[in-house]
């Protein structure tokens, strides 16, 4: 990987290069998607005024990494909350400052919006990016609580 990144909105054109790391995402976090939610979440990410936003970094003519947020209101501020919903780097590239683009990329993005807050949930056990978090974020020590109303 070469030490200058691109980052840019994901286009029509870039499904192909989206999809294999969408795809290593999902197998991270050991789950499946059908090719509906799949489809329909990518076309929501194309629409030019949609609460989901996605972006890919690239090398060269490499999409190395994706990033995915969610805008959303809160009732304790009057700006919008950023949730960084997804974030990936692929497998090769982990640990050379892809990730840390993506996120800063995503600050940058969400001050220029004037969004109160970005935030994000990990797993307790991703302790390779968790080093990374802990440098760029407040662990907070908050607790997620979910109950599942459809299938994944």
């Amino acid at each position: 990987m070469s030490n200058t990144l691109s980052i840019r909105p994901l286009r029509a054109e870039d499904y192909e290069a989206w999809l294999p790391l969408w795809r290593g995402y999902q197998r991270f976090y050991q789950v499946t998607m059908d090719e509906a939610t799949i489809n329909g979440t990518w076309r929501r990410y194309l629409l030019p005024d949609h609460a989901m936003r996605g972006w890919l970094a690239w090398d060269g003519e490499r999409a190395v990494g994706l990033v995915h947020i969610v805008l959303h209101p809160s009732s304790w501020t009057l700006g919008d909350y950023c949730y960084l919903q997804d974030l990936f780097v692929a497998e090769d590239c982990r640990g050379l400052g892809a990730g840390r683009q993506l996120i800063e990329w995503v600050y940058q993005w969400a001050r220029e919006r004037e969004c109160s807050r970005v935030y994000w949930l990990t797993h307790e056990t991703n302790a390779t990016a968790r080093r990374l978090y802990d440098q760029l974020a407040e662990n907070l020590g908050y607790i997620q609580y979910r109950k599942q109303l459809t299938p994944i």
